[in-house]
């Protein structure tokens, strides 16, 4: 997910309803619970990449400070080897009508509308950011917004074929936003089980893996925070047992990242978290997230980590 905003923009697709997306990742712990309502969407998309106000360059990710990555009671556990995806134990049956929000980051839209996502918007706990942006790509470029919309719907299809109503914070790759905080009122509808943000970073080109963001507050209530770092553990678990890719070797501890910057965690009031699925300037975890069959096999760790939380709350 790199890139601040500029001359890119990001935006999301709903199951059933088309509505707007959200973007971003910064620094922090905690998260959050609660349920929203439903809508079937179907729709594809393009492209483009996230930069901020008027660069497209991919920004650097700052490391997470001690204080913030300790301030967890529950912390993640510190080195876990990588596991092959046989051993992974089936999915639990999930009773249908259960709601998950899928939010895209970013939108092919995003680059041509730069006055539009550098819109300031509210992103919680008294903090303002651009309303959206347009988001990374690889060398190749292959952009993010691209990669984060064919996952979802790679993880609806799965999903939806388990029973589970999946709402789409963006319709389409085509359009602008929707904003942060826009995306995040989508996740807090009522019935809404959980949020998964799906994004890619861009980072140095040495660096390779996955990382999984939690709010490093709790903007939901502890409760609500319990709920969220359990759907973070969950994930980061199945991304590690069965993406194919390793966790980051150049943010967080061990594919863990907290932060406080990230609108769709601070305005979060159901279970919420934020995936970097991969560091897209990087030439090994690039050609994964270009190949369609490397994204199938993302979307099906994704899917698989949402199934194996909503089993268990």
């Amino acid at each position: 997910m790199r890139l601040p905003a500029g001359p890119r923009l990001a935006m999301v697709l709903v199951s059933g309803v088309a509505i707007v997306t959200m973007a971003g990742c910064t620094a922090a712990p905690a998260p959050s619970s609660s349920p929203a309502a439903l809508a079937t969407t179907t729709a594809a998309a393009s492209s483009s990449a996230r930069p901020s106000a008027s660069t497209a360059k991919p920004k650097a990710t700052p490391k997470p400070s001690k204080s913030s990555t300790s301030a967890r009671s529950s912390a993640p556990p510190t080195s876990t080897p990588r596991v092959p995806a046989s051993t992974a134990s089936p999915a639990p049956q999930i009773p249908a009508g259960r709601v998950i929000v899928l939010n895209p980051g970013h939108n092919g839209g995003n680059a041509a509308n730069s006055a539009a996502i550098n819109r300031q918007v509210p992103a919680g706990f008294g903090q303002y950011k651009a309303c959206d942006t347009t988001g990374t790509e690889t060398n190749g470029g292959y952009a993010e917004h691209a990669f984060n919309w064919d996952v979802s719907l790679r993880v609806r299809s799965l999903l939806q074929a388990k029973g589970v109503k999946v709402i789409m914070t963006r319709s389409s790759d085509s359009g602008v936003g929707p904003c942060v905080d826009e995306r995040a009122r989508i996740g807090n509808q009522p019935g809404v089980a959980a949020v998964v943000s799906i994004h890619a970073d861009g980072a140095r080109t040495d660096g390779h893996g996955f990382h999984v963001c939690e709010d490093s507050r709790q903007p939901g209530g502890a409760a609500v925070a319990a709920q969220s770092h359990a759907l973070t553990v969950a994930m980061h678990d199945s991304l590690l047992r069965g993406s194919g890719m390793t966790v980051s070797s150049y943010l967080g501890s061990n594919g863990y990242y907290p932060r406080s910057d990230l609108a769709g965690l601070n305005l979060a009031t159901v279970p919420a978290t934020f995936l970097e699925i991969g560091n897209m300037r990087n030439g090994g975890d690039a050609a994964q997230q270009s190949s369609a069959d490397g994204r199938q096999q993302i979307a099906q760790a994704v899917a698989s980590g949402i199934l194996s939380w909503l089993g268990s709350h």
